[in-house]
């Protein structure tokens, strides 16, 4: 495969990064200008993922080796079609959750938008430096850059916000622990930390102690990182009481890019037979993700407070994302890639609806949702469209995510693992459908009356969401359909050029 050198994957780094440096002196004397700037840099790092993509799909992966000092002494980037398209998926959301945030976080976090907007770039910039990496310490350091700045984005919802954002400090920095002792336990082995230079030397390294230790130390690390059960504490707290914004950003992002680190090192730094046979992590794994799809979707029914349900229904839609990895074949790392970036999709435009409803009725508890589809129309029927997706029916991407993902356990002759896709997929119905009923259920005339918000002529208030709140909540859902209808674009120019050839089986 050829490998082209290019400096577009820096530049989508750097652009944010930049950015949210210049912030601080621009909100000193023109605060009106930092809202603009920032969304132009988005949709700089937007513009050049889709250049990017266009010069991969057409000659192949791109590198570049920083100052020009070749790995293993110098620190590469590297992109191939698998990274494209989380670019691609990251530079798309933030910029529309950045556009969405202009009146929310106002409403939310009042006079913080210069400091949440610098954070933001800058998480922007560990989250897409995490996709483009190709060195194991470099991956390090904007891993923490992205948990830094997601504990300081969650604290901004103020009150019991910075209790979680504390719990998320903690346990994202026993991650980061986990994950720099295996680091370190990987250099000392092999004296390298370039990932390609320690796809050639770990072979012959798979029966070291310290290789064993430092890949379970990975796997301990990241998925503390990804929230997976049982490691999941920091989650709902985190989403459930950071602003809006901040919940809808976490969730689509940060969770997804941690589970493709997982990917990316267990099956490309390592050879896949290592975490099958010598190590087996996937089967460990699969069965983890097996429980967390039921326990978090029974503990998303039992939830009043939608951002809560949200939340713990991310615990059960990890799962999912890690079960088409600990598959372990084609079919599996399919699904689990494609519901990787359909769930990103899904459930990032079901917390801007969360807090659309905050910002209008100023109401979080399910039940108080009766005929809200009477008022705020287009919202209801976003969050209708994406819990269809989460259901997984048709032509929503999640139907065909979970289809492959069927398919995969078929493959694996893993029986019981479709038999926990079907049975989580008919919990999402209850504490989904539950949310739609009341949105559309008609109310008695006394609920109407106390319950309906009314203007000063009397009428019910219709949608008042600005546009900048409204016009990303249903691009993100025209998306979800969309996904759905070219999910085979997305599987054979992005997903199956990039499937390890000891997934292929």
């Amino acid at each position: 495969m050829n490998i082209h050198q290019s400096a577009t994957p820096v530049l989508i780094v750097v652009v944010p990064l930049i950015t949210s440096f210049i912030l601080p002196l621009l909100g000193w004397r023109h605060r009106r200008l930092v809202f603009p700037v920032s969304v132009l840099a988005l949709l700089c790092s937007f513009g050049l993922s889709l250049v990017l993509a266009g010069r991969i799909l057409n000659v192949g992966p791109v590198e570049y080796f920083m100052g020009g000092w070749e790995p293993p002494w110098g620190i590469a980037f590297y992109v191939d079609h698998l990274a494209v398209l989380m670019l691609l998926l990251l530079t798309f959301v933030t910029l529309l959750v950045a556009i969405y945030s202009k009146k929310s976080i106002l409403k939310e976090a009042p006079d913080q938008e210069v400091p949440f907007y610098s954070v933001y770039l800058i998480l922007v910039s560990g989250l897409t430096g995490l996709v483009s990496t190709a060195d194991m310490f470099n991956l390090y350091v904007f891993l923490e850059i992205t948990s830094l700045s997601c504990y300081a984005l969650v604290s901004l919802g103020r009150g019991v916000a910075v209790v979680s954002a504390f719990r998320y400090v903690i346990l994202g920095t026993v991650g980061a622990a986990f994950y720099l002792l295996s680091v370190g336990y990987l250099y000392s082995v092999t004296g390298s930390l370039n990932m390609t230079d320690l796809a050639r030397i770990l072979p012959g390294l798979y029966e070291s102690n310290a290789v064993l230790v430092g890949f379970a130390f990975f796997v301990i690390g990241i998925s503390l990182k990804m929230a997976l059960f049982p490691m999941h504490a920091w989650l709902p707290g985190a989403y459930t009481n950071a602003p809006s914004a901040v919940s809808a950003l976490v969730a689509g992002t940060t969770t997804k890019v941690a589970a493709y680190v997982l990917a990316r090192v267990m099956f490309f730094v390592f050879e896949p037979s290592f975490s099958v046979e010598t190590l087996p992590v996937t089967t460990v794994l699969s069965w983890t993700a097996a429980v967390a799809m039921i326990l978090g979707s029974v503990m998303a029914i039992v939830q009043s407070d939608l951002k809560r349900m949200l939340a713990y229904s991310s615990i059960a839609q990890i799962g999912y994302i890690v079960l088409g990895i600990g598959l372990a074949n084609g079919m599996g790392f399919t699904g689990g890639m494609l519901h990787l970036v359909n769930h990103a999709f899904m459930k990032c435009c079901l917390f801007l609806v969360a807090g659309a409803i905050v910002y209008q009725t100023g109401r979080r508890e399910i039940h108080t949702f009766r005929k809200l589809s009477r008022t705020m129309p287009l919202t209801t029927a976003a969050f209708t469209i994406c819990a269809f997706g989460m259901i997984g029916l048709p032509p929503t991407g999640g139907f065909f995510s979970k289809v492959y993902l069927i398919l995969g356990a078929i493959d694996g002759e893993q029986w019981v693992f479709v038999g926990v896709i079907l049975v989580s997929s008919v919990l999402a119905i209850g504490y989904l459908a539950n949310v739609v009923r009341y949105m559309y259920l008609p109310a008695d005339d006394d609920e109407l009356a106390t319950e309906t918000t009314v203007s000063s002529h009397g009428e019910p208030d219709r949608e008042k969401v600005p546009l900048t709140m409204l016009v990303p909540m249903l691009i993100l859902a025209a998306g979800v359909i969309l996904l759905g209808l070219f999910n085979g674009v997305v599987v054979s120019q992005f997903i199956d050029p990039a499937i390890p050839i000891g997934l292929l089986r």
